[in-house]
C-alpha cells in the first residue's frame, strides 16, 4: 500500500467547489456549539510567519460572537516547539488546539495525544473532498485524520526569465528541456550555474524520484520498505545528480549547500534555475530589487511531461485530547482553516490555504509567481512517508548523505541508493 497520494484534482473541478461549502457555520452537525463562559488555549508557531496579532484578534472576536467562548492564543517559537510539545504531552498540560508541523502530526497521534477529526470533517458537507490531498495525507495516521490542513507551501522551479528570454528559451516541460536549457545557459553564461544541485537539501530530491515513477518508501501491513534503490527511483536520482556530475550545471561547493545557500546564490545572480518554495519569490526580490520582473516559476516536470510531485511543507491545526470540549475546539479549527479566514490568512502570509475552495483566487491568478505554485500544490503536492519514525530518517540525513556521496564521487548511484534504502528501511521499522 502506497502512503504517498498524488493529488489528481482537475482545476475545473476545484473551480466548481463553492466557498459556501466550507464557510464558518455548523454544516451538517447541527450548528455552532454553545461555548458561553468557556476559554480555549491555542498554540500557534512563530518564527517564519509575519506578525499576525490583528488576524488573531479578528478570528477570536468572530469565534466569541459565534460560540460565546473566548480564545487565548499563545505564540510558540518553532525552534522550541517540539520539546515543549513533548514535555506537555508527558505532563498532560497540552493546549486545546495547536498548530502542528506536517511532520509532527503523526508523531503526536502515535503518542495518543490527539483527537481524531474524522467525524467533524465528515459532518461538514463537501469538506473531506475539499482538503488539499498532500496535506490531508500528511495529517492522516492509522487511517484517521489528526491534523486539519491549515496552510502550505510547495516547491517548484524558479528561474531567471530575463536569461531565458535572451537565449530564446521556454520554461522546461520535460527533463530533456531542463538539459537543453541548461546547456544553452552554460555556453552563453559561463559564470552562471544553470541548475545547481544542493547536496544538503532533502526535499529537493524527492520530486525526481516521484517524477520517474519511483517511491521514497511504501508500507505493506506494518512493514515499511524504502524504494530509493528501485529502478525508477535510481533513474530519477541519476538524472538529478547528473545535472552536476554529467552536465556540469552545478559546482563542487553546492555539494554541501542547504536550500538557503541555493537561494542566496540565486539572489546574487549566480543561478539560472532552481527548486524553491512558493514563499520565496517575494523574499528574493526584497533581497535584490534588481530581480524585479526577472523571476518566473514553472511546475516541476515529470520525466516526459506532466507534473512531478513535490513535497508540501506546511501546518495542520490539531485538537489535543486533554481538551474539555472537543466540539468547541473543532469549531475554532474550522473557523481558522475554511472560508473567509483561510483566504485571509493565505493573503497575509503568502502561503496557500489547506482547502481547495479557498485557492480559487490563486488558481485563477495570472501572476507568474503565483499560478505555477498553485497548480503544483493542487495537482502535484505530495507527502513524505507518514510515520512517527520519519523524523529519525531526517535526523540521520539519510537522503542528503546519499546525494552527497554521489556528487562527491564516493559512490555511484546504485551503491548510494542501495545503502540509503537499507538505512531508511531500518529506521522506519524501529
Amino acid at each position: 500500500m502506497h502512503k504517498r497520494i498524488l493529488p489528481v484534482v482537475a482545476l475545473g473541478a476545484v473551480a466548481t467547489l463553492g466557498l459556501a461549502a466550507c464557510a464558518g457555520g455548523g454544516g451538517d452537525n447541527g450548528g455552532a456549539v454553545d461555548g458561553e463562559g468557556q476559554e480555549l488555549t491555542v498554540w500557534i508557531m512563530k518564527g517564519t510567519n509575519p506578525d499576525a496579532t490583528a488576524f488573531y484578534d479578528e478570528v477570536s472576536a468572530a469565534f466569541e460572537e459565534e460560540t460565546g467562548a473566548t480564545v487565548k492564543i499563545e505564540e510558540i517559537q518553532w525552534a522550541d516547539a517540539h520539546d515543549r510539545f513533548v514535555t506537555s504531552i508527558a505532563g498532560g498540560t497540552t493546549p486545546d488546539i495547536a498548530e502542528t508541523g506536517t511532520t509532527w502530526t503523526a508523531e503526536f497521534a502515535d503518542a495518543g495525544a490527539l483527537e481524531a477529526l474524522d467525524e467533524y470533517v465528515d459532518g461538514e458537507k463537501g469538506l473531506r473532498k475539499d482538503l488539499v490531498d498532500g496535506l490531508a495525507e500528511a495529517g492522516t495516521y492509522d487511517d484517521s485524520l489528526y491534523g486539519m490542513p491549515w496552510y502550505a507551501g510547495v516547491r517548484s522551479i524558479v528561474y531567471r526569465t530575463d536569461v531565458f528570454e535572451e537565449l530564446g528559451l521556454e520554461a522546461p516541460k520535460t527533463w530533456d528541456d531542463i538539459v537543453t536549457a541548461g546547456e544553452a545557459i552554460k555556453a552563453a553564461k559561463p559564470d552562471m550555474l544553470p541548475f545547481p544541485v544542493a547536496g544538503d537539501a532533502e526535499f529537493q530530491v524527492y520530486p525526481w524520484v516521484w517524477g520517474a515513477g519511483g517511491e521514497v518508501a511504501t508500507l505493506d501491513g506494518k512493514t515499511w520498505t524504502s524504494e530509493l534503490d528501485s529502478d525508477e527511483s535510481q533513474a530519477g536520482i541519476e538524472f538529478y545528480t547528473g545535472l552536476a556530475t554529467e552536465h556540469g550545471f552545478s559546482s563542487a561547493g553546492a555539494t554541501t549547500w542547504k536550500e538557503t545557500d541555493l537561494r542566496d546564490a540565486f539572489t546574487q545572480g549566480n543561478v539560472a534555475m532552481m527548486l524553491s518554495g512558493s514563499w520565496t519569490p517575494k523574499a528574493l526580490i526584497e533581497a535584490n530589487p534588481d530581480l524585479e520582473g526577472k523571476i518566473g516559476a514553472a511546475v516541476i516536470p515529470g520525466e516526459d511531461g506532466g507534473i512531478a510531485p513535490s513535497v508540501l511543507g506546511g501546518s495542520h491545526l490539531s485538537v489535543f485530547n486533554t481538551t474539555k470540549n472537543a466540539d468547541l475546539a473543532w469549531e475554532f479549527v474550522k473557523l481558522m482553516t475554511t472560508g473567509e479566514f483561510a483566504e485571509k490568512w493565505a493573503d497575509e502570509t503568502g502561503y496557500f490555504p489547506g482547502v481547495q475552495s479557498a485557492m480559487e483566487e490563486a488558481l485563477a491568478s495570472t501572476d507568474p509567481l503565483v499560478a505555477p505554485f498553485a497548480q503544483q500544490m493542487v495537482e502535484g503536492g505530495a507527502s513524505v512517508p507518514v510515520t512517527p519514525n520519519f523524523g529519525a530518517v531526517q535526523a540521520k540525513k539519510t537522503t542528503n548523505s546519499m546525494i552527497q556521496a554521489i556528487l562527491s564521487g564516493q559512490k555511484d548511484v546504485a551503491a548510494a541508493t542501495k545503502d540509503a534504502a537499507a538505512e531508511m528501511t531500518e529506521l522506519l521499522n524501529k
